[in-house]
């Protein structure tokens, strides 16, 4: 059996940034293990611009994105396999993949980063009434065979969830041709980023309906139309208000999934608020040398933060490869979401060994305005940063320094909330 240093699971912007920090950290025994036919994951059918304004500076498209570091990992000379499934991944870090070139291939390695992205949530896990005619797709199956595969998947369209890809999908059917009817939001707000709001569909005079969902779906070897209604705080349809729309067309939104079934398989603990593994500042999970980035951990709103964390566990798997010895007199901390914090990303922190500054990505769970975010270390407030408005759609940051611990010999807990301003 081949054993490799780091194995990254996924050829995604994640997997590509991690392998290219590992291999600029000395690793050079390291492979890339993508299920697709090319590098690059779901930026290949991500044609609109917006990419790259954090990590290049310049507005770029998704392929554009993509190819640059697909071509830095290829001048690195750092090995990949295309069409490799993984099938299975053992706690001792034993991995199981089949290729069209190779066939049932074991491979081990010394560290794994996990990158395999994220999927939508299907209709079946929406309960949504009606037959299964032809013309419902996911927003993301529509991108891809619009933007890829070169077919116009209808004209007249309703779409059912305001996430960043339904959003950019009316754009993109607009642009094509179609007539976007509506963009219907379960939620009392968006769950895309303010500028995707704008740009694609005040721009195009989409309406957006928040507090609705689809209660039913006409037509049985095709679509003719579907019924939208009103709902209430507890996301039940309110009878009589009833809107019907004719399209050909219904486009699902409704939610991204981390791809975690390989991590559960290892033993991974896992958070059940973002579906994504518990890591600590180093994004290691509870299961020492395996690793995890990008969507796989939690969902992302950018790309750009995709790859800056990606480098950061492609460098930090390489630490734990090339020096296997544990971390002496470890002082590891809870981070606590609260009081309209959702989660945090890492969980955990630990402030013996960790490097100058950690990162805390985090989501809040309504939109909040006139908010402050606050850190609490132990009980005792450290910082508030007054932000004007907070929005599910759109991901925070808190930057904790390491000298900030300073006097904090016995601290056990980091609590981030908003409070207030």
């Amino acid at each position: 059996m081949k054993q490799y240093d780091i194995v990254v699971i996924g050829g995604g912007p994640a997997g590509l940034a991690a392998a290219i920090s590992a291999k600029k950290a000395g690793v050079t025994n390291l492979l890339i293990l993508e299920r697709d036919s090319t590098l690059g994951g779901i930026l290949n059918q991500c044609i609109h611009n917006g990419f790259g304004l954090h990590t290049f500076k310049e507005e770029l498209t998704g392929p554009e994105y993509a190819s640059r570091f697909i071509a830095e990992a290829k001048e690195m000379e750092i090995p990949y396999q295309l069409g490799a499934m993984v099938l299975s991944v053992s706690p001792e870090k034993v991995i199981t993949y089949m290729s069209k070139a190779e066939g049932l291939v074991q491979i081990s390695a010394k560290a794994i980063i996990l990158a395999m992205g994220c999927r939508e949530r299907p209709r079946g896990a929406l309960n949504i009434p009606g037959f299964r005619p032809a013309g419902i797709y996911s927003a993301g199956t529509a991108q891809r065979l619009m933007n890829i595969e070169g077919y116009s998947v209808g004209k007249e369209v309703v779409i059912l969830g305001s996430g960043d890809i339904g959003l950019i999908m009316a754009r993109r059917m607009t642009l094509e041709g179609a007539k976007v009817k509506v963009v219907a939001e379960l939620m009392p707000y968006s769950g895309g980023l303010k500028r995707n709001i704008v740009q694609c569909l005040n721009d195009f005079d989409i309406p957006l309906l928040l507090s609705h969902t689809v209660v039913g779906i006409d037509g049985k070897d095709r679509l003719t139309g579907v019924t939208i209604a009103k709902v209430d705080a507890n996301r039940q349809p309110i009878p009589g208000t009833e809107i019907h729309y004719d399209c050909d067309t219904l486009l699902l939104s409704c939610g991204l999934i981390p791809e975690n079934e390989l991590t559960k398989e290892i033993g991974v603990g896992m958070n059940r608020v973002t579906s994504g593994p518990n890591v600590d500042d180093r994004l290691q999970t509870d299961v020492p040398g395996v690793f995890a980035c990008g969507n796989v951990l939690h969902v992302h709103d950018l790309v750009d933060y995709v790859s800056s964390e990606a480098a950061l566990a492609g460098a930090n798997a390489a630490k734990y490869v090339l020096d296997e010895s544990e971390k002496a007199n470890a002082h590891k901390v809870v981070i606590k979401a609260e009081n309209g914090v959702r989660y945090t990303v890492p969980q955990t922190i630990d402030i013996a060994n960790m490097s100058d500054s950690v990162t805390v990505r985090f989501r809040v769970g309504d939109i909040y305005q006139n908010r402050a975010v606050c850190v609490y270390y132990d009980g005792k407030k450290i910082s508030s940063r007054k932000k004007r408005v907070l929005a599910p759609g759109e991901m925070e940051q808190v930057i904790l320094k390491k000298n900030s611990f300073a006097d904090c010999p016995e601290l056990s807990e980091i609590v981030i909330c908003t409070e207030e301003a």
